[in-house]
C-alpha cells in the first residue's frame, strides 16, 4: 500500500482545499460525426493518446486561455 507523501512546512487542511477545488463536477457532452470521430481516433492512435477526455480538456482550455489573453478588456 503506498503511502502519502508528506510535504514539510504545507499545511493538510490547505492542500485538502485545494484538492476539493479541482474536482470536477460539471458535465459537458459533445457530439461528433463521423469524420471528425475518425480524425480523433486516427490523432489518438497515432500519438497514443489513451485518455480522450484529458486531450478535449485541454485543447478545449488552451483555445480558451489563448482567446481570453488575447482579448482582455482595454481602457481605451
Amino acid at each position: 500500500m503506498a503511502r502519502k507523501k508528506k510535504i514539510p512546512g504545507v499545511d493538510p487542511a490547505y492542500l485538502e482545499k485545494q484538492k476539493a477545488l479541482l474536482l470536477r463536477k460539471n458535465r459537458q457532452v459533445l457530439y461528433f460525426n463521423d469524420s471528425e470521430m475518425a480524425a480523433i481516433d486516427e490523432y489518438c492512435s497515432r500519438f497514443k493518446v489513451h485518455a480522450k477526455g484529458v486531450l478535449f480538456r485541454e485543447a478545449i482550455m488552451s483555445k480558451i486561455l489563448t482567446e481570453l489573453e488575447e482579448n482582455h478588456p482595454t481602457l481605451f
